[in-house]
C-alpha cells in the first residue's frame, strides 16, 4: 500500500509540474544581466546602417570566442488580460581583451533590425579576460507565432564572429496565451441547439475586458463566410448570450465568436461538424441535356458515382462514373433517369446513397404487361427517342443476377411504342432492357410471369407476332359470307328461270347422268351431287 501511495503520489506531482511547465515565465519587468563580477551597460540602437567588421588580431580565437547562445519566451503582465511576450536571449562567450562587448540584433517580418548593445567597462573585462562570461537580455518584445531572426556579434564587429539564428514565439493555440495576451483573448463559446426552432443559444465568457463582443454564424471554408450580419453584446449586458436562427445543419455552419476590436482574434465552434449526411441533398436533372447536377454545400472531400439501387437495397456502383469531390460542382453526363439509378457519396469507409429518380417524375421510358385472351403482350414505350439493347435472360436459383443469352437493338421513336415479340412462354427466362443511347443507364430485368409446365425456349423480336387466331377467324368469316352470297343469289336466279320458262314455255326436262337439267331460253342450269354450273356468261363453283 506503501509503494502505490507513493506511485501515485510520484504520478499526481508530475502532473502537476507537467500543467505548470505550460504556464510562461513571469517578470515584473525587462532587464540585462551579466555574470557577476562583469559590469555590462546595456543600449539599444536601431540598426539603420550596419558597420562593416573588422580583422581579428593575431592573438583572439575566433573558434572559440561564441560557445551558445539560446533563447526562451517570457510573459510580463500588467493585469490578468493585459500581458505581453518578450524574448529571453541568453550568450556564453570567452572573454578577452580585445572584445568590449556583445551586440544582439533581432528582425522580424516587415521590421528594421532591433539592436541591444552591451558594453563591459574596461576594469572588468581586464579582471575576467580568458574566462567564460554570460549576458541575458530579455528586452526585446515579440508576439505570438512571431518568427525572429537573431544576430549576435563581438563589439568591435570582428569579421567571422558572428552567430545567426531563428526563433519562433509560442502561437496562441497555448491556453496560457489564451488567457492573458490580448492579441490571444478570443472568448469562450457555448450553445444549446434548439432543433424544433431551428436556433442555437449561444453564451460567451472570458471576453476581453472593457470591449464588446461580436457572434454570427458562418460557413467555414479557409476563412469563415458570414451567414448574416454579426449581432453584438454590449460588455455592460449582465448575461452574455444570443440567439441565432439556421436553415440547414450542415457540418460547416459554426459559431463565430470575436472582440468588438481591430484585427481582433476569431473563435469558432461547429455544432453541426458530425452531421454529413446533410450535405447529400441538392441533386439536380436537366431533362434537356440529360445531365445530373450535384453541388457541395461546404468543402468536402468525398468520392461521388453512380450506382444501380437493387431490390435487397444494396447499390452496385456504375463503371467509369466515379468523381473525386472537393468544393467543385459535380456533373454526370448523358444519364437516363431511371427510379434505379442513385447516387452514392463515399468518405472514407462510409457511404450514403441519394435516389434522385425514385418518384418516378422523370422516368423516360417503361416497359408495359397486358394480357389480350390469355395471352401475354409486352410493349415498350418512351417520351423521347431512345436505343435499347433488349435481351432474354435467365435467372441463377436463389440469386438476383441474371445472364444474358441473346440481345438485339430496338429503337423506339419518341411517344411511339414498340411491341416486344416473345415467341413462346416466358419461363425461367426475363428481359434484360438497357438504354445505349446515353454514357450512364441501369440494367432493367423485367420477369413478367412464371409458369410451371415446361414450354418451348422463347425468342424475343422487336415486333408484334400475328395471333393464329386472329388470322383464321377473318378468313372464315369472309368465306362464310361468299358462301351465303351465292346461295342467295341461286335461289333468285332459280325463280326467275321458272317464271320464264312459264312465260316462254321454251323449257325441257330430261335425267342426264344424276342431273337435273332446268333449260330456259338463254341458256341451262345443272343441279349435281358435286355442284351448280351456270352458263351464259355467269358460272360459278360451290362445293358441300
Amino acid at each position: 500500500m506503501i509503494l502505490l501511495a507513493a506511485l501515485l503520489m510520484s504520478h499526481f506531482c508530475w502532473s502537476l509540474a507537467a500543467a505548470e511547465s505550460t504556464e510562461l515565465e513571469r517578470i515584473a519587468r525587462c532587464d540585462t544581466r551579466c555574470s557577476q563580477g562583469l559590469q555590462c551597460k546595456a543600449k539599444q540602437s536601431i540598426g539603420w546602417f550596419h558597420p562593416p567588421c573588422q580583422n581579428p588580431s593575431e592573438d583572439l580565437n575566433t573558434t572559440s570566442v561564441l560557445h551558445n547562445v539560446s533563447f526562451s519566451t517570457v510573459m510580463k503582465c500588467e493585469g490578468r488580460q493585459k500581458c505581453s511576450l518578450h524574448l529571453r536571449i541568453k550568450t556564453v562567450l570567452q572573454l578577452t581583451k580585445s572584445i568590449h562587448g556583445v551586440s544582439v540584433c533581432t528582425v522580424t517580418s516587415g521590421m528594421t533590425s532591433n539592436c541591444q548593445n552591451f558594453k563591459f567597462s574596461k576594469a572588468s573585462r581586464e579582471k575576467m579576460s580568458g574566462l567564460q562570461v554570460e549576458v541575458e537580455n530579455d528586452c526585446t518584445q515579440v508576439f505570438p507565432s512571431q518568427q525572429v531572426q537573431v544576430t549576435v556579434e563581438t563589439a568591435p564587429n570582428y569579421c567571422g564572429l558572428t552567430w545567426t539564428g531563428s526563433y519562433q514565439a509560442p502561437g496562441c493555440i497555448s491556453e496560457d496565451l489564451r488567457r492573458h495576451v490580448p492579441d490571444c483573448i478570443t472568448g469562450r463559446l457555448s450553445y444549446n441547439n434548439i432543433p424544433e426552432r431551428k436556433e442555437l443559444s449561444v453564451k460567451v465568457s472570458d471576453m476581453l475586458e472593457g470591449h464588446d463582443y461580436n457572434v454570427r454564424l458562418c460557413y467555414k471554408n479557409f476563412i469563415c463566410i458570414g451567414a448574416g450580419a454579426p449581432t453584438l453584446i454590449k460588455k455592460e449586458q449582465p448575461i452574455k448570450s444570443v440567439t441565432l436562427a439556421y436553415s440547414r445543419p450542415l457540418p460547416c455552419l459554426c459559431i463565430e465568436g470575436w472582440s468588438a476590436v481591430m484585427d481582433a482574434p476569431r473563435v469558432q465552434l461547429c455544432p453541426f461538424k458530425d452531421r454529413l449526411e446533410e450535405l447529400w441533398s441538392g441533386i439536380t436533372f436537366d431533362p434537356l441535356e440529360e445531365t445530373l447536377l450535384w453541388e457541395p454545400s461546404c468543402p468536402i472531400t468525398a468520392v461521388a458515382a453512380l450506382c444501380q439501387k437493387r431490390e435487397d437495397g444494396v447499390c452496385l456502383d456504375l463503371p467509369q462514373s466515379s468523381q473525386n469531390v472537393s468544393s467543385e460542382k459535380v456533373t454526370f453526363s448523358k444519364v437516363d433517369p431511371h427510379p434505379q439509378l442513385c447516387v452514392k457519396f463515399t468518405i472514407d469507409s462510409q457511404s450514403w446513397t441519394r435516389c434522385p429518380f425514385a418518384d418516378g417524375r422523370f422516368q423516360a421510358w417503361e416497359i408495359s404487361v397486358t394480357t389480350q385472351q390469355g395471352h401475354r403482350e409486352m410493349k415498350m414505350s418512351s417520351k423521347i427517342n431512345a436505343t435499347f439493347s433488349v435481351g432474354l435472360c435467365v435467372k441463377s436459383e436463389g440469386s438476383s443476377e441474371c445472364h444474358a443469352t441473346e440481345t438485339q437493338s430496338v429503337h423506339v421513336e419518341k411517344h411511339k411504342g414498340v411491341d416486344l415479340k416473345v415467341a413462346g412462354e416466358l419461363c425461367d427466362y426475363c428481359l434484360q432492357v438497357k438504354r445505349v443511347d446515353v454514357k450512364h443507364a441501369v440494367t432493367v430485368i423485367h420477369c413478367p410471369k412464371q409458369c410451371d409446365q415446361p414450354h418451348a425456349r422463347p425468342v424475343v423480336a422487336s415486333q408484334a407476332s400475328l395471333d393464329l387466331t386472329w388470322v383464321v377467324l377473318p378468313v372464315g368469316v369472309c368465306l362464310s359470307g361468299i358462301i351465303i352470297i351465292t346461295l342467295v343469289l341461286h335461289v333468285m336466279l332459280t325463280v326467275y328461270q321458272r317464271r320464264k320458262q312459264k312465260r316462254n314455255g321454251a323449257c325441257t326436262s330430261k335425267k342426264q347422268m344424276g342431273k337435273l337439267i332446268i333449260c330456259y331460253k338463254y341458256g341451262y342450269v345443272a343441279f349435281g351431287l358435286t355442284g351448280l354450273t351456270l352458263t351464259a356468261g355467269l358460272k360459278l363453283w360451290l362445293s358441300f
